[in-house]
């Protein structure tokens, strides 16, 4: 069975949320200096400028998409507040930075303290794949073949149960439920 890696993953999502900017986003109708702090420019006329591309973004069908693309380029800056993207001024976007830093790591951590139930998670899904592919045969004193496959499938809707159960308690507790 092939698995994707995290690096995979990244790299397949940064063209998804392009592609979905590129076709829907209103901005690109936009002036591109509404979101961009002009060298020079006074705090004040910043400020207000700064309000009104956050309120021109809110109304974006694809602002968490941008969002999430300006946070994957590490977008913003925690020294100048020089930018808006996807709602979010520069300042706003080193916080969600930083806020899903520490959520990422709290989430390896409990992984890495869960070990024993991602091992039970891990050996029922090996044991299900080993089940489903397993041909039931007959040998000397054995029942009928359909007898045979009968068995088979509810040993497999068991593994799948036990599967389900430990799966479904992995998640609500590290919170995927809230983030789904």
């Amino acid at each position: 069975m092939h698995r994707m890696t995290s690096t995979q993953a990244r790299r397949m999502r940064r063209p998804v949320l392009q592609a979905a900017i590129d076709a829907g986003a209103r901005c690109t109708k936009a002036d591109p200096d509404l979101f961009f702090r002009a060298d020079g420019e006074p705090p004040a006329t910043w400020q207000a400028q700064r309000a009104e591309a956050i309120r021109f973004c809110h109304g974006c069908p694809v602002r968490t998409a941008c969002e999430e693309l300006a946070l994957r380029d590490g977008d913003g800056n925690n020294r100048v507040d020089d930018m808006v993207r996807g709602g979010r001024s520069g300042y706003e976007l080193v916080a969600r930075r930083e806020l899903q830093t520490q959520r990422l790591k709290a989430a390896v951590t409990a992984d890495e303290a869960s070990d024993e139930e991602w091992k039970k998670l891990t050996a029922a899904a090996v044991k299900l794949n080993r089940e489903a592919r397993r041909m039931p045969t007959r040998s000397g004193g054995m029942p009928h073949q359909a007898e045979l496959q009968r068995q088979q499938n509810q040993k497999i809707t068991k593994l799948a149960a036990k599967l389900a159960v430990v799966r479904a308690a992995r998640r609500a507790r590290t919170g995927w439920e809230v983030a789904a």
